[in-house]
């Protein structure tokens, strides 16, 4: 038998060792026997968020609700609609195809800006009325058609308006505001003001006034404000109005019923009788007449100081 030599076999190669890098283990997650994994949470997130938004709606209509004025029968002067100011209430004006709502702001209220949320299917303009502190503007709006709904948002120098607009078969002619935190303040400076002025004018000291006065009748623009005495004048004031006006007549009542023209003197918006009275009227106009009666009460100790 033939041995071949070594040679005749060669050495295999040393293999080249190869390294394999370990991917990410998943982790195990711990969970209870018997229990299912979720393995769609962004389905239920959505879930739970869609069920959120009706709460978040639900008090967000109801906020609404609560704050919005609607138009009432009682609330009209003639054919505007007055609404009383406040801040952040929310007006509702009805509008309706070819006609203009006239929304009339503060006379002397400088407009800022109005904005809409729909400025295509209405119209919306502003123009102005009067002239120097008697300026006034007014915000104009009409639909295209009905059936629409936008807000409207006005800001002024001195405030800002919030207003939903509805379209409709009936439109509202003309809204506008009475201020009464500013006629407040206004009454407060007035007063002080003709406190003041009378004080000087005609020596008068505040402390020996006496406000012991019934106004009724009648409620023309030129109505006193108030009537009060000194224990030797009877003061009667009456609005700012009185000054652009016809001025109304004075007349005494005596204990008959039976009226008499009194002398009195016109000091800026004040009558001063210089007596005493228990009873007086002021008459104005001839085929209406209006006639607004002023008496004194009686205190306990009786009438107080009269004139004979």
């Amino acid at each position: 038998m033939i041995v071949p030599p070594a040679s005749a076999f060669p050495i295999p190669a040393k293999p080249v060792p190869t390294s394999v890098k370990p991917g990410p283990v998943p982790s195990a997650v711990p969970a209870r026997e018997g229990a299912r994994v979720s393995l769609r949470p962004a389905r239920r997130v959505s879930r739970l968020r869609r069920r959120a938004l009706p709460s978040a709606s639900a008090h967000v209509a109801a906020a609404n609700r609560a704050a919005t004025l609607e138009p009432t029968s009682h609330a009209y002067l003639n054919g505007v609609r007055v609404y009383p100011y406040a801040e952040g209430m929310l007006y509702h004006v009805y509008a309706a195809p070819e006609r203009v709502t006239d929304i009339a702001l503060q006379p002397g209220e400088v407009l800022g800006a109005v904005a809409s949320g729909d400025t295509v299917r209405w119209v919306i303009g502003d123009t102005s009325s009067g002239t120097g502190a008697e300026k006034r503007t007014h915000v104009l709006v009409k639909p295209f058609a009905m059936g629409l709904t936008t807000n409207l948002v006005i800001t002024t120098d001195r405030r800002t308006y919030h207003i939903t607009l509805a379209s409709t078969a009936a439109a509202m002619a003309a809204i506008s505001w009475i201020y009464p935190q500013d006629a407040m303040i206004a009454l407060k400076h007035v007063e002080g003001q003709a406190q003041t002025a009378l004080t000087v004018a005609t020596g008068v000291e505040l402390e020996e006034l006496h406000f012991d006065y019934a106004l009724s009748g009648d409620h023309p623009t030129w109505r006193p404000l108030r009537a009060f005495d000194d224990g030797r004048q009877t003061f009667i004031e009456f609005p700012a109005s009185l000054a652009v006006g016809e001025a109304p007549p004075l007349f005494l009542v005596d204990g008959h019923g039976v009226a008499q023209l009194v002398n009195y003197r016109v000091l800026g918006r004040f009558y001063i009788v210089d007596r005493l009275f228990d009873a007086a009227e002021l008459r104005l106009g001839t085929k209406h007449q209006d006639v607004v009666r002023i008496a004194r009460a009686a205190g306990p100790a009786g009438p107080r100081g009269r004139a004979s």
